[in-house]
């Protein structure tokens, strides 16, 4: 058996989870409950961050961007020693899978809660894990894992394999520098912008090809082992709903596995796992085809985002079993003493702009009203580290919270869960809760048999269509608008209402006006008049006419409104912004621009105006000014969440002004170029 045993197995008492945000909060709660102490590091972008005040100690470790903080290795265990830890968690992201890393900590006398360095380096290169892995017996995907990375051994190997094939990183993970590539001719682009990409996260851009597997299911196996040999498996998990080979839901069990497929799943992954003398929680990484064949992908030497679908249906909790591993505790079980209880599902809540192709998305967090025990029941967890007031930076991963629900089956498990995304309030930047509401609640998902990891681009469109509100939700948004643009002092137009409660309950009344407004969103526009008597008001948008007996404001801090419209009552949440309003009703988040009759998404339709779509910096400049180009010719990429997003052409001319370079910061909404259009 290879030694991959971490060095340092002993017990600790102070742990520094080497993490931000949502993540580290969620080791915190668990290393706090068994009684360790608890440190937790910063960048200066997150010195006001829940997971600094959630900790007993907190050390700063650098400036904002990631590499100078995060990923810097020499300040983490400079923190440790400041703070008094001989324990160190790295969470999930950033350095959970670098070796040195983990060799660091364990050279620098801390407990690594981790596997060892050399697990982590022998499953970390996807080439040389795959060579491993069909050493052991287990089915991997035919691809090239070659030493010569030469584009020219690319294309032979390709042509050998067969189109289409999935050009992939190395190094990578988490669909960075991944690519599908359909044709020959569409080969050498893909190369180029893989490598990009992937030098950009993991600072390595070797590449591999592998062949597509059409219409597959991505099912991945949970791994606990023991520093004594000992390796049980608990259970699959499925995760084949994704857009840019990212993943969006997961759930516990998959519905595509049964009692069989899943003991001989388990099974190759126990085996493997003790092949390489794995120590800690892991996970398998397999595709599953029509046919019920399974291939090995990759294995994440770390814990998943996703494992609370899996503490959901075990009863266990993950991040204490690394923790007692790492002290130098055995499992107490044997494999047919874990039993899968019921079924969980869990989303990942991402400031993205989803009409846009998924954009990442930065700015202030307005409103943050996660659904509570009493409006979903206690089968749904939140894990987020968002608050209200606070900000998305651009800086790091778009994932803003995860919500999961725990049923006694799936189709439980499935209400639960879109009741309680419909029933969270997130405003001031776009994200994906309504797409997410939209998943859960098709018709292929709700069956779940037929989903696979086309499903996003089969049942949905690929970028997604924007919704469209109806008549009835632009009106509440102009009235909603108005009453944000009614002064709150005693000038006549507010008055404060009867106590309720201990609350403040201020009842809009104001004299009989008439207002317009030009509003829109999505590039939808529509012109509602408004009238108010009173406390009685109305609204018309298009011909649909919304009349309002009752305007109350909810809360003191007037962000929660109370209509009442024909008998019946509503209650939206609402927050002013710039340009305009955005509302929460009827379980959706609505941006609306209603400054004035020409709003910013008409000004730049069919302009040559190319506008950054997302704060990012500028990685390459691909034209110049005075060039010629061509509509959807590629002028320059953007990084932004360690994402890479090409802006091309929108129409065929001449670069007139160039503003945007190379290593500069891009502003959302800034004019990076501007493309006048040839001469008829």
């Amino acid at each position: 058996m290879p030694t991959h045993t971490p060095k340092n197995i002993r017990p600790f008492h102070t742990v520094l989870v080497a993490n931000r945000g949502e993540i580290a909060l969620r080791v915190l709660r668990t290393v706090r409950r068994l009684g360790y102490g608890t440190v937790a590091v910063y960048s200066e972008a997150d010195r006001d961050s829940p997971h600094v005040q959630a900790a007993d100690r907190a050390v700063c470790i650098g400036p904002a961007a990631h590499a100078q903080s995060y990923l810097n290795i020499e300040a983490i265990l400079q923190a440790a020693q400041l703070a008094g830890a001989d324990a160190v968690h790295p969470g999930y992201g950033f350095l959970s899978e670098n070796d040195a890393f983990a060799d660091a900590v364990d050279t620098a006398g801390l407990v690594f809660i981790g596997p060892s360095g050399d697990s982590i380096r022998a499953m970390g290169n996807k080439a040389g894990a795959k060579r491993l892995m069909q050493g052991w017996g287990m089915p991997c995907i035919p691809g090239y894992e070659g030493q010569d990375q030469s584009d020219e051994a690319f294309v032979l190997e390709a042509a050998r394999i067969g189109f289409p094939i999935m050009c992939k990183a190395a190094a990578g993970g988490g669909g960075r520098g991944m690519r599908r590539v359909d044709t020959p001719d569409a080969l050498p682009a893909a190369l180029d912008s893989a490598r990009s990409e992937a030098r950009t996260a993991f600072g390595s851009d070797e590449l591999i090809l592998e062949r597509a597997l059409i219409d597959p299911r991505h099912v991945e196996i949970q791994l606990l082992a023991d520093s004594h040999g000992h390796v049980v498996h608990l259970g699959e998990r499925d995760c084949s709903v994704q857009r840019r080979h990212q993943k969006l839901i997961e759930e516990a069990p998959s519905p595509a596995v049964n009692a069989e497929l899943r003991a001989h799943m388990g099974q190759v992954a126990v085996d493997s796992a003790r092949a390489m003398g794995y120590v800690g929680a892991g996970t398998m990484e397999f595709l599953l085809d029509a046919d019920g064949q399974f291939y090995f992908m990759e294995m994440n030497t770390r814990l998943q985002v996703e494992h609370a679908v899996t503490e959901a249906i075990t009863g266990l909790d993950l991040v204490e079993w690394q923790l007692r591993v790492a002290s130098g505790q055995a499992l107490p079980w044997q494999q047919a003493d874990i039993q899968l209880k019921g079924h969980a599902i869990e989303v990942r809540l991402t400031a993205e702009d989803v009409p846009a192709g998924f954009l990442p998305q930065t700015g202030p967090v307005l409103r943050w009203r996660p659904p509570t025990p009493q409006g979903t029941g206690h089968d749904v967890r939140i894990d987020s580290a968002l608050r209200e007031g606070g900000q998305v930076s651009p800086h790091y991963d778009s994932m803003v919270a995860k919500i999961v629900a725990h049923g006694s089956d799936r189709e439980e498990a499935r209400r639960k869960l879109l009741l309680a995304v419909r029933q969270c309030v997130l405003l001031g930047l776009p994200s994906n809760q309504d797409f997410l509401a939209d998943c859960l609640a098709d018709a292929v998902f709700v069956q779940g048999a037929r989903v696979h990891t086309g499903f996003v681009a089969e049942r949905m469109g690929l970028p997604p269509a924007a919704p469209v509100p109806s008549a009835h939700t632009v009106a509440l948004a102009a009235m909603a608008a108005q009453v944000h643009s009614l002064p709150t002092t005693a000038d006549g137009h507010v008055h404060a209402g009867a106590l309720g409660q201990g609350q403040a309950q201020g009842l809009l009344q104001w004299g009989e006006q008439r207002w317009r407004y030009r509003i829109h969103t999505q590039g939808v526009g529509w012109q509602v008049q408004c009238t108010a008597l009173g406390a009685a008001s109305s609204a018309q948008a298009d011909t649909i006419t919304t009349s309002l007996t009752h305007v109350q404001w909810q809360d003191t801090a007037h962000t929660e409104l109370v209509l009442v419209s024909q008998g019946l009552r509503e209650q939206i949440c609402s927050a002013r912004t710039d340009h305009g309003v955005q509302i929460f009703h009827a379980g959706r988040a609505w941006i609306f621009d209603c400054p004035t009759a020409h709003g910013p998404a008409e000004q730049a339709a069919g302009s040559g105006a190319v506008l950054a779509p997302l704060t990012a910096r500028v990685l390459q400049v691909m034209v110049s000014a005075g060039q010629a180009v061509q509509a959807g010719e590629r002028l320059l990429v953007l990084e932004a969440m360690k994402m890479e997003h090409t802006l091309t052409a929108p129409i065929t001319g001449v670069v007139r002004e160039l503003l945007a370079q190379a290593g500069g910061q891009a502003l959302k909404g800034a004019l990076l170029m501007q493309i006048e259009a040839e001469a008829a």
